[in-house]
């Protein structure tokens, strides 16, 4: 009888048996390996990450502190900001020390900051004051101390009435970011007629109030030496209705006394320009959205309007809210132009102005410098 082979070994499965590794293919490269699992995840100890997370904070400090001083300069007097400068200004002044502020200002001029953190605005601005006559935040020019809001005498040359090509009328702009809206195409248009040259000196959040964040005075004597106006046009205040220090004590807004500081800051500001031979022209602030600062702005313009009065024959003043504002010289976002089309003069913020509306106030200014300066310019 003939037997059957034995199939058994051909049929059963084989016996599982440990993960083997798949060959390298003929360029050496190993194939995916599907069996091996991947190693246990690393984490980090949370004190490690507390520390760096410090080590981080305080290079970021040191290099950025003294963007973080003049930010605190720049706000409201009190103990919060006094508070704050007293922790900032050590490592200001370490910052400062070593050098390291200058990486921060490289790296805020190429991605177009300002050193308050926000972006900058493009100024038309003076070319730089030379050393020991001037400083961003303070002078070493003297500034004549007054003690009264009398004006003192002095004989004013007159303004050309007709000014030329080859013998133009000198300009300069000066003024807070609102100053700036209404800067930015009034140096551009003057400069169009081809008979003045303007210049614009823009400083965004300053004002008259603090000196020891920006000097204006300072800044209008520097403009005065350097650009030699024959009319300085002014616009600010929006800034200014906040604590003054007056003698080394601060005097709080909306007191007789602040009023009476501020005139007499506002009446020096204007006598520096006379007495160095310009005529100032001061445009007021425009109606704001707002019913609080509307009310401050209406304040700050009679202080001003009042000094600019008791200077007729240098120092004329310029009612804002008759021609931004309504009929009734209130807050509005659009006008009517003369082609009877409905234009936006008005920001979303019910403050600063649109393009548009800094061209109707250069406009403006203009007609005031042909009317009431009696200066004949194009246009």
């Amino acid at each position: 009888m003939k037997t059957l082979p034995d199939t058994t070994a051909l049929t059963s499965p084989p016996e599982p048996g440990p993960p083997t590794r798949q060959p390298s293919d003929t360029n050496g490269s190993s194939t995916v390996d599907r069996d091996v699992p991947a190693g246990p995840r690393q984490v980090l100890p949370w004190t490690r990450v507390l520390y760096i997370g410090l080590i981080c904070f305080a290079v970021w400090l040191v290099l950025d502190a003294p963007s973080l001083q003049k930010s605190a300069q720049s706000s409201p007097l009190g103990t919060r900001r006094t508070v704050s400068l007293d922790l900032v200004g050590p490592i200001a002044a370490v910052s400062r020390g070593l050098g390291l502020s200058h990486f921060v200002s490289w790296a805020d001029e190429i991605m177009g900051r300002s050193a308050g953190g926000g972006p900058s605005l493009s100024v038309a601005t003076p070319p730089p004051i030379p050393a020991g006559k001037h400083t961003p935040t303070g002078t070493t020019i003297p500034i004549r101390p007054t003690t009264s809001t009398t004006p003192t005498p002095t004989t004013l040359p007159p303004l050309p009435q007709h000014p030329t090509a080859a013998d133009p009328l000198r300009v300069v702009v000066i003024g807070d970011s609102i100053g700036i809206d209404l800067g930015q195409p009034l140096t551009n248009d003057l400069i169009g007629t081809g008979v003045v040259t303007a210049t614009l000196d823009g400083k965004i959040d300053t004002g008259l109030s603090r000196p020891d964040y920006f000097n204006w005075p300072a800044e209008l004597q520097a403009d005065l030496a350097i650009r030699h106006p024959q009319l300085v046009v002014v616009m600010m205040g929006a800034n200014d209705p906040q604590s003054m220090v007056v003698n080394g004590s601060a005097v709080a807004y909306g007191t007789d006394a602040w009023n009476v500081a501020y005139s007499a800051r506002a009446g020096t500001f204007m006598d520096i320009a006379t007495n160095a031979g310009a005529h100032m022209l001061w445009v007021g602030m425009p109606p704001m959205a707002g019913g609080q600062l509307d009310g401050q702005m209406n304040q700050v313009n009679g202080l001003v309007q009042a000094q600019a009065a008791s200077r007729p024959a240098g120092v004329t003043f310029l009612n804002c809210r008759t021609i931004l504002g309504n009929g009734q010289g209130n807050y509005t976002a659009y006008l009517t132009n003369g082609a009877g089309a409905e234009i936006n003069i008005r920001t979303p913020d019910g403050i600063h102005l649109t393009p548009d509306g800094g061209e109707v106030l250069s406009q403006a200014v203009m007609n005031s410098m042909r009317s009431t300066l009696k200066i004949s310019i194009p246009g």
